[in-house]
């Protein structure tokens, strides 16, 4: 089973392909995510990232609440990782 991780966009941009692409930050990392399926996703909004893609919109409060419970359960490893 795979865990979608609730992320926040910080940058946003178009490929020259045409792919509209987004900075998102992660508990302890940025990652480069193709916003395909939801191309509307703005900066400052929080989504659910899975294998390169955001998948789905989720509000802060429900990110914020998603990532603690996944600190708390030690999903990111023994980092201390702190949720933003």
């Amino acid at each position: 089973m795979c865990l979608g991780i609730p992320g926040r966009i910080s940058e946003i941009w178009d490929e020259g392909s045409g792919a509209r692409m987004a900075h998102v930050e992660f508990p302890g990392e940025t990652k480069k995510l193709c916003l395909a399926y939801l191309p509307d996703l703005q900066v400052g909004e929080y989504t659910i990232a899975h294998a390169g893609f955001a998948l789905s919109r989720i509000d802060e409060d429900s990110a914020r609440v998603t990532l603690a419970t996944m600190a708390e359960y030690g999903v990111f490893g023994d980092e201390n990782v702190v949720p933003t």
